[in-house]
Formats: C-alpha cells, structure tokens, sequence
C-alpha cells in the first residue's frame, strides 16, 4: 500500500504542477502580489488539519513576512472563550465567535485572505468567508470541490467557502479525504495536507517572484537557525507590528 499512496499523492501534486505551468494559479497569485505591494498582509484561517496551510503560508522560513494566520484558540488566548471550548470540532463548526476573532485581528483594507478548507462547510470557515467578504477584501479558497459539491453546508446561509470565494482552487482531495481502502473497506491515506502544503509553496514561490519581476524586493524570512536570520527577520517584521503576530 505504501506505493499505492506514493502514486496517489504523486499524480496529484504532478497535476498540480502542471496546472501551475498553465497559469491556473495566477489569478491566486496576482492578488497576493497586489496586496503585498500595496502594503497589505495575507491573512490565512484553516481548522483542524487545514490550520496546517496556515502555518505553511505564515511566519516560515522561506515564507513572505506580511503573513498572519488565524486561528480559533485566539478567542481563547486573547478573547473571551475558555479553554475547553477548543476540545473537539463542535468550536470549528460554530459561526458564533467569528466576528470576535476579527475583532482580535488587526485588519487592514488592502489585506487579502485565503481560507483552506478541505470540506468548505464548517460554520467556522463560512461565517469568516462572509465577513471578509463584507468587508470588501479579496477572498481566495483552497479545498477540495469534490467533497464539498458531494455535502451540505453546516452554515444558516447555505453557503460554501467555494461560493464566496474571488478565487477558487482545488487541492485535489478526494471525498472523504481517503486515497486508499483496505479489505475490508476502511479508507485511509489522507491527501489534503500534502496537497494544500504544496499549493501554500506554489503561492509563496509564484508570489515572490511576482514581486521580484515588477522591481520589488520580496520580504522573505531567511530561517532564524542561521547566522543573521533573527536580525534579517526582526527588521522586516517591525514594519507590520501586530498586523503580523505569531503567538496564536
């Protein structure tokens, strides 16, 4: 089964590459572009296995500065929500502390967000994809379209995170987040974290060398292990003050 998933992940991120060689994610990449130059930072939320995206976009090694992730146990480090809250996924399905959690985020109007959801349903995802919409700000969508056309919305809306979205794109799980089946039925071998991480790097690169190529020079974070990394970073991240935190 192992070589089985090796060509289950392998033919994904191969289709992925090759709709990057097509321009599929430059509409994705054009508005990153943008808000960066513009002075804005890219405002990233997933739940769950999702907030890994998060984390692959914001506050890396490699990784633009003017990043920010968005993360659920914000309302509890810094809002008004307990502890216990966060115990398992009923927090991420509720609509109920998004505005909060906006609240506790210093947002800028020429900001972009990307939300990676790999259902694109919970109430959590939805509700923030409404919001920022509201707001006027540019959207961009990372989950799987053949789970979330094959479910219905846990939002009062009716919406799906792909409904809201400027921008869509797929990462190519399929339903259920199961590649492989064993005898006796039992599906395993997720896939959305390994895709949406390569999309997270695809941005980044796309992005950087959008930035590159118009005379800019892209804010990159060079890792803190090696010498002058902290020194490089500390400077670049002092532009934004808490626009960009990394405490959450």
């Amino acid at each position: 089964m192992f070589s089985q998933f090796h060509q289950q992940v392998s033919s994904r991120l191969s289709a992925l590459d090759a709709a990057a060689a097509a321009g599929a994610f430059d509409p994705a990449i054009d508005l990153l572009a943008e808000s960066v130059k513009n002075n804005g930072v890219i405002q990233v939320f997933g739940t769950g296995h999702s907030e890994a995206f998060a984390m692959e976009v914001a506050g890396r090694a490699g990784g633009l500065i003017p990043t920010n992730k968005i993360a659920l146990r914000t309302l509890v480090l810094r809002g008004n929500h307990q502890v216990d809250d966060l115990v398992g996924s009923s927090f991420e399905r509720n609509p109920a502390g998004i505005t909060e959690l906006l609240e506790l985020t210093e947002i800028h109007p020429q900001d972009v967000f990307i939300i990676a959801s790999n259902s694109g349903v919970n109430g959590s995802i939805v509700e923030l994809a409404l919001q920022v919409k509201a707001r006027g700000h540019q959207l961009i969508a990372v989950t799987s379209l053949q789970h979330t056309n094959a479910v219905n919305t846990k939002h009062s809306s009716g919406k799906r995170l792909s409904d809201l979205a400027d921008v869509v794109v797929d990462n190519l799980a399929p339903y259920g987040d199961s590649t492989l089946e064993t005898a006796d039925g039992t599906g395993l071998g997720a896939v959305s974290s390994l895709t949406a991480a390569y999309l997270a790097q695809l941005f980044t690169i796309g992005t950087v060398a959008r930035l590159a190529a118009s005379g800019e020079r892209p804010p990159v974070y060079i890792s803190a292990n090696v010498p002058g990394g902290d020194e490089h970073n500390d400077v670049l991240e002092a532009l934004y003050g808490q626009r960009i935190r990394r405490d959450g």
